[in-house]
């Protein structure tokens, strides 16, 4: 067996069952007038996410366990060069992740940033949320806090990854190397009851400056949702992001009723408007709404969402907004 494989394998493995103290829900024993589980997903990587959340969902698990166990596929995988064990690490060659986990039937979330020595950030970020009184931890105070959980450390630095990592410095060496985009995974699910929740993990702009955050592990930046309302995640540029406080502003204006496509399509056009030379900064969105309407949406071409929906699983290419 392949290590891919052999890695993505032992993930499912863990999440698919529900039989684990930590999953909430998955007896069988479903309420009546449940609604149809939906889920959306950033990025073509995003489909192996879906279909962990779907076999949670469809046997009656919690959107929050959904949304955690979905990145957690995508962190495990080396092959995802932007989130977890794939991801690529800051100017020094260390891997620091960023995560964050938010539930929308109390506004409760947590986060961590600069996570070094564990792989799965957003599992540390729903500890914090769970056990803790605060949002986020940072850098060593949260990876102490993982080991004092016993939860699994591990080197998130893998072989690809450093490969990658050396041949940048050798080029920086010759001439001045600029940080590089990324892709967070983002999720969003609605569950049987109609509970909804939204998790993102990445492992930030390869090479950046060490301790640098971007939008994904704050609350209102990279996600945000609101059972009353919806849902919304981010990927791209953070900074820019962030300067737009973007997916809270999604929800707010699919709280005015405007439709999700619609809400998307502003906060990118606010990003635009701030400053014309973001149209060369891809920034994308997907949101949705509590009655299981998505909506997605880029600054750039090659944007591409991870749709769970009626039963089915679904890749749509998205067009950019803003061409």
């Amino acid at each position: 067996m392949q290590r891919r494989q052999f890695l993505l394998g032992g993930a499912i493995s863990g999440f698919g069952l529900l039989h684990s103290s930590h999953v909430e829900g998955g007896n069988g024993d479903l309420p009546e007038n449940t609604k149809d589980p939906t889920i959306i997903s950033t990025w073509a990587f995003g489909m192996q996410a879906n279909q962990v959340a779907a076999s949670i969902l469809q046997v009656g698990g919690s959107a929050l366990d959904a949304v955690e166990h979905a990145a957690m596929v995508a962190e495990a995988d080396p092959k995802v060069s932007s989130v977890g064990y794939g991801g690529r690490p800051n100017r020094d060659g260390v891997m620091e992740l960023d995560a964050a986990i938010m539930d929308g039937r109390n506004l409760e979330a947590g986060s961590v940033a600069a996570l070094q020595g564990h792989r799965h950030a957003v599992q540390v970020a729903r500890r914090v949320m769970t056990d803790t009184p605060h949002v986020m931890l940072v850098g060593d105070g949260a990876r102490k806090f993982a080991d004092g959980l016993g939860l699994e450390a591990a080197d998130p630095l893998s072989d690809g990854a450093l490969k990658a990592w050396k041949k940048w410095r050798e080029k920086s060496a010759i001439q001045k190397q600029k940080t590089k985009g990324h892709d967070t995974l983002g999720v969003i699910a609605i569950d049987r009851g109609g509970d909804i929740a939204a998790s993102c993990t990445t492992s930030g702009m390869a090479w950046k400056i060490p301790g640098r955050v971007g939008d994904s592990p704050i609350v209102g930046h990279g996600l945000y949702c609101d059972r009353a309302v919806g849902g919304a995640v981010a990927t791209g540029h953070g900074e820019e992001i962030s300067k737009v406080c973007g997916s809270f502003h999604i929800v707010e204006l699919m709280r005015q009723g405007i439709e999700p496509d619609e809400a998307i399509r502003r906060v990118l056009g606010k990003i635009i408007n701030r400053d014309e030379s973001n149209r060369k900064k891809q920034v994308a969105f997907v949101a949705l709404r509590r009655d299981g309407i998505t909506g997605a949406g880029a600054i750039k071409p090659g944007f591409d969402a991870a749709i769970f929906k009626g039963g089915s699983h679904k890749l749509e290419k998205i067009e950019a907004l803003l061409s």
